[in-house]
Protein backbone atom coordinates (compact mmCIF):
# COMPACT_ATOMS: atom_id res chain seq x y z
CA UNK A 1 0.00 0.00 0.00
CA UNK A 2 1.27 3.49 -0.85
CA UNK A 3 1.97 5.88 2.01
CA UNK A 4 -0.41 8.86 2.26
CA UNK A 5 0.61 11.89 0.26
CA UNK A 6 1.33 14.86 2.55
CA UNK A 7 -0.74 17.99 1.89
CA UNK A 8 0.99 20.62 -0.24
CA UNK A 9 2.81 23.37 1.61
CA UNK A 10 0.66 26.49 1.17
CA UNK A 11 3.60 28.74 2.08
CA UNK A 12 5.76 27.22 -0.66
CA UNK A 13 2.93 27.58 -3.17
CA UNK A 14 2.50 31.25 -2.22
CA UNK A 15 6.22 31.78 -2.83
CA UNK A 16 5.86 30.13 -6.24
CA UNK A 17 2.84 32.32 -7.09
CA UNK A 18 4.74 35.45 -6.07
CA UNK A 19 7.67 34.32 -8.25
CA UNK A 20 5.30 34.13 -11.22
CA UNK A 21 5.66 30.39 -11.75
CA UNK A 22 3.15 29.15 -14.36
CA UNK A 23 0.38 26.99 -12.88
CA UNK A 24 1.23 27.92 -9.28
CA UNK A 25 -2.04 29.87 -8.80
CA UNK A 26 -4.10 26.83 -9.79
CA UNK A 27 -2.07 24.59 -7.48
CA UNK A 28 -2.50 27.07 -4.62
CA UNK A 29 -6.25 27.20 -5.19
CA UNK A 30 -6.49 23.41 -5.29
CA UNK A 31 -4.41 23.02 -2.11
CA UNK A 32 -6.36 25.70 -0.23
CA UNK A 33 -9.82 24.79 -1.58
CA UNK A 34 -11.07 23.00 1.55
CA UNK A 35 -10.04 25.79 3.86
CA UNK A 36 -11.39 28.43 1.46
CA UNK A 37 -14.76 26.64 1.53
CA UNK A 38 -14.71 26.70 5.35
CA UNK A 39 -13.91 30.40 5.24
CA UNK A 40 -16.69 31.02 2.70
CA UNK A 41 -19.20 29.11 4.83
CA UNK A 42 -18.25 31.26 7.78
CA UNK A 43 -18.55 34.44 5.70
CA UNK A 44 -21.98 33.54 4.40
CA UNK A 45 -23.22 32.43 7.81
CA UNK A 46 -21.96 35.40 9.79
CA UNK A 47 -21.60 38.28 7.39
CA UNK A 48 -23.31 37.63 4.11
CA UNK A 49 -26.86 36.65 4.88
CA UNK A 50 -29.45 36.90 2.14
CA UNK A 51 -26.94 37.25 -0.67
CA UNK A 52 -28.41 34.38 -2.72
CA UNK A 53 -24.89 33.00 -2.99
CA UNK A 54 -23.71 29.61 -1.86
CA UNK A 55 -20.32 28.55 -0.54
CA UNK A 56 -19.06 27.14 -3.84
CA UNK A 57 -20.10 30.24 -5.79
CA UNK A 58 -18.35 32.50 -3.28
CA UNK A 59 -15.13 30.48 -3.41
CA UNK A 60 -15.12 30.38 -7.21
CA UNK A 61 -15.97 34.07 -7.65
CA UNK A 62 -13.23 34.94 -5.15
CA UNK A 63 -10.77 32.80 -7.11
CA UNK A 64 -11.67 34.61 -10.35
CA UNK A 65 -11.01 37.94 -8.64
CA UNK A 66 -7.76 36.55 -7.30
CA UNK A 67 -6.71 35.55 -10.84
CA UNK A 68 -7.75 38.87 -12.37
CA UNK A 69 -6.48 41.02 -9.51
CA UNK A 70 -3.12 42.35 -8.62
CA UNK A 71 -0.18 40.20 -7.61
CA UNK A 72 -0.51 38.21 -4.41
CA UNK A 73 1.19 40.11 -1.62
CA UNK A 74 0.73 37.48 1.06
CA UNK A 75 3.94 36.11 2.53
CA UNK A 76 2.55 33.15 4.44
CA UNK A 77 -0.51 30.99 5.04
CA UNK A 78 -2.19 33.35 7.52
CA UNK A 79 -1.68 36.38 5.31
CA UNK A 80 -3.05 34.45 2.33
CA UNK A 81 -6.26 33.48 4.14
CA UNK A 82 -6.67 37.02 5.52
CA UNK A 83 -6.35 38.25 1.92
CA UNK A 84 -8.86 35.62 0.76
CA UNK A 85 -11.24 36.74 3.51
CA UNK A 86 -11.08 40.34 2.25
CA UNK A 87 -11.75 39.22 -1.31
CA UNK A 88 -14.76 37.20 -0.14
CA UNK A 89 -16.09 40.18 1.76
CA UNK A 90 -15.83 42.34 -1.37
CA UNK A 91 -17.63 39.67 -3.43
CA UNK A 92 -20.47 39.58 -0.89
CA UNK A 93 -20.75 43.37 -0.78
CA UNK A 94 -20.74 43.65 -4.59
CA UNK A 95 -23.40 40.93 -4.84
CA UNK A 96 -25.62 42.72 -2.33
CA UNK A 97 -25.22 46.05 -4.12
CA UNK A 98 -26.01 44.46 -7.49
CA UNK A 99 -29.13 42.77 -6.14
CA UNK A 100 -30.33 45.98 -4.55
CA UNK A 101 -29.81 47.88 -7.81
CA UNK A 102 -31.80 45.21 -9.66
CA UNK A 103 -34.52 45.34 -7.05
CA UNK A 104 -34.77 49.10 -7.57
CA UNK A 105 -35.15 48.52 -11.29
CA UNK A 106 -31.68 49.47 -12.46
CA UNK A 107 -32.16 51.79 -15.46
CA UNK A 108 -35.89 51.11 -15.78
CA UNK A 109 -38.50 53.81 -15.21
CA UNK A 110 -39.60 53.92 -11.61
CA UNK A 111 -43.22 53.22 -10.65
CA UNK A 112 -44.36 53.85 -7.10
CA UNK A 113 -46.93 51.47 -5.69
CA UNK A 114 -48.95 52.25 -2.62
CA UNK A 115 -48.42 48.96 -0.80
CA UNK A 116 -46.60 47.74 2.24
CA UNK A 117 -44.70 45.13 0.22
CA UNK A 118 -41.36 46.90 0.57
CA UNK A 119 -41.65 46.78 4.36
CA UNK A 120 -41.82 42.97 4.19
CA UNK A 121 -38.49 42.57 2.34
CA UNK A 122 -35.63 41.17 4.42
CA UNK A 123 -33.36 43.77 5.96
CA UNK A 124 -30.34 41.44 5.81
CA UNK A 125 -28.82 43.03 2.72
CA UNK A 126 -29.12 46.53 4.13
CA UNK A 127 -27.53 45.27 7.33
CA UNK A 128 -24.60 43.80 5.41
CA UNK A 129 -24.00 47.12 3.63
CA UNK A 130 -24.38 49.14 6.85
CA UNK A 131 -21.87 46.90 8.64
CA UNK A 132 -19.50 47.20 5.65
CA UNK A 133 -19.68 51.01 5.68
CA UNK A 134 -19.24 51.17 9.46
CA UNK A 135 -16.27 48.81 9.19
CA UNK A 136 -14.68 51.07 6.58
CA UNK A 137 -15.02 54.06 8.92
CA UNK A 138 -13.58 51.99 11.77
CA UNK A 139 -10.62 50.98 9.56
CA UNK A 140 -9.84 54.65 8.94
CA UNK A 141 -9.83 55.43 12.67
CA UNK A 142 -8.56 52.14 14.17
CA UNK A 143 -7.08 49.77 11.55
CA UNK A 144 -6.25 46.95 13.96
CA UNK A 145 -9.77 46.95 15.40
CA UNK A 146 -11.15 46.61 11.88
CA UNK A 147 -8.78 43.70 11.20
CA UNK A 148 -9.97 41.94 14.35
CA UNK A 149 -13.60 42.36 13.27
CA UNK A 150 -12.90 41.15 9.74
CA UNK A 151 -11.02 38.11 10.95
CA UNK A 152 -13.46 37.17 13.70
CA UNK A 153 -16.87 38.17 12.32
CA UNK A 154 -16.31 37.57 8.62
CA UNK A 155 -13.44 35.10 8.65
CA UNK A 156 -14.49 32.92 11.57
CA UNK A 157 -11.01 32.96 13.12
CA UNK A 158 -10.51 32.15 16.80
CA UNK A 159 -8.94 34.60 19.22
CA UNK A 160 -5.76 32.51 19.18
CA UNK A 161 -5.54 32.60 15.36
CA UNK A 162 -6.14 36.36 15.32
CA UNK A 163 -3.52 36.94 18.01
CA UNK A 164 -0.98 34.93 16.00
CA UNK A 165 -1.81 36.72 12.75
CA UNK A 166 -1.61 40.20 14.28
CA UNK A 167 1.28 39.36 16.62
CA UNK A 168 -0.58 40.47 19.76
CA UNK A 169 -1.84 38.64 22.84
CA UNK A 170 -5.23 36.95 23.07
CA UNK A 171 -6.17 39.42 25.78
CA UNK A 172 -5.45 42.29 23.38
CA UNK A 173 -7.66 40.61 20.78
CA UNK A 174 -10.51 40.34 23.32
CA UNK A 175 -10.13 44.01 24.28
CA UNK A 176 -9.97 45.05 20.61
CA UNK A 177 -13.07 42.96 19.86
CA UNK A 178 -15.03 44.55 22.72
CA UNK A 179 -13.92 48.06 21.72
CA UNK A 180 -14.69 47.43 18.03
CA UNK A 181 -18.17 46.09 18.83
CA UNK A 182 -18.90 49.15 20.93
CA UNK A 183 -17.68 51.56 18.23
CA UNK A 184 -19.51 49.70 15.46
CA UNK A 185 -22.67 49.64 17.53
CA UNK A 186 -22.49 53.42 17.94
CA UNK A 187 -21.79 53.90 14.21
CA UNK A 188 -24.71 51.70 13.21
CA UNK A 189 -27.10 53.65 15.42
CA UNK A 190 -26.16 56.93 13.71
Amino acid sequence: MNPPVPPPDIGALITRVNAGEPGAQDQLFTAAYGELRRLARSRLRDGGRNTMMDTTALVHESYLRFLNGTALRAEDRRAFFAYASKIMRSVIIDTVRERQAQRRGGDLDKLTLNTALVDDLPAGEDEVLNVHEALQRLAEAEPRLAQVVEMRYFGGYSETEIADALDVTERTVRRDWDKARLLLSMMLRE
